[in-house]
């Protein structure tokens, strides 16, 4: 009998095992909003990299502590819609003048995420990419929707504070 429970045992953590693999390997999404402004890459950079004017106009992330510098940790109220708000972790892993700002963060292997923001300069001003990865078991269970609307929030508030502060003449 105590061979047939250890059995049992040993194909229940087989199952579970292979189970949580499975999830991990599955467990990739990804939202992506994208704006265009005829601004240049430098204006849309000071403006995304100067956080203590954040609570002017970043309605979506409210800076409680950090600097994005690479290496650093960076502590936000994220404010996915009007009725919730969570306080996040991230480390800055990258950044690039100009170019590219990188941070990630959550629970390795549960969910995680990579968040860039991209400037891309066009003809006529700036494309602007706020992209961001998500990996882990938990994945598979959860819905970025609303992350990618609050992203979308975030991509035309940086756009208007942008002609604000450097008007188009």
């Amino acid at each position: 009998m105590t061979f047939l429970t250890s059995k049992w045992l040993i194909v229940t953590i087989i199952v579970i095992v292979f189970s949580l693999v499975l999830l991990y390997l599955i467990g990739r999404k990804s939202v992506h909003t994208e704006i265009v402004t005829p601004a240049s890459v430098e204006q849309i950079w000071s403006v995304l990299v100067d956080t203590k004017q954040y609570e002017q106009w970043n309605q979506v992330f409210e800076l409680l502590e950090g600097n994005l510098q690479e290496g650093e940790t960076v502590k936000y109220r994220f404010h996915q819609d009007d009725d919730n708000a969570y306080e996040i972790s991230t480390s800055v892993k990258q950044v690039l003048e100009n170019k590219l700002l990188n941070q990630g963060g959550g629970m390795p292997g549960v969910l995680s995420f990579d968040h860039r923001y991209i400037l891309e300069p066009i003809e006529g001003g700036t494309k602007v990419v706020i992209h961001e990865d998500y990996r882990g078991i938990a994945v598979p269970f959860w819905n970025p929707e609303p992350v990618g609307k609050a992203y979308h929030r975030l991509g035309q508030a940086l756009k208007n504070r942008v002609a604000e502060v450097y008007p188009h003449e």
